[in-house]
């Protein structure tokens, strides 16, 4: 059984930097992707970061030039750095994993491969105030 457990989540002040942590487990998957997702209230889920098995990434507009997705050697770490934090980064972080599929892209702008066949942590709340 596939388990995703996120980690680093907290309170900061604007341009202020975390850095989240994914610990995977349960899963063999030679080819996957990887992710992080945020949800703030009232708001949708949306796609952040995500990398896959070859090391390969993509990043949201309002990510990119601020966060930087990663893994160990091992693979079983996924981590998130997060820096320059602005107040409307502030959501529950969820950390996701699935196989790669043919037609299903890993990116961070088509949540679909994770929506039909992901697993998912239990989130780790960030707060940034101004």
């Amino acid at each position: 059984r596939v388990q995703l457990v996120e980690s680093g989540g907290g309170s900061v002040q604007a341009g202020g930097s975390l850095r989240l942590s994914c610990l995977a487990s349960g899963y063999s998957y030679d080819y996957y992707c990887m992710g992080w997702f945020r949800q703030a209230p009232g708001k949708e889920r949306e796609g952040v970061a995500v990398i896959d098995s070859y090391g390969s990434t993509s990043y949201a507009d309002s990510a990119k030039d601020r966060f930087t997705v990663s893994q160990d050697n091992a693979k079983r770490f996924m981590y998130l750095q997060m820096d320059s934090l602005k107040p409307e980064d502030t959501a529950m972080y969820y950390c996701a994993a699935a196989a790669l599929r043919y037609g299903l892209p890993c990116s961070a702008q088509a949540s679909d491969l994770f929506t039909r066949f992901g697993d998912w942590g239990q989130g780790t709340q960030v707060t940034v105030s101004s």
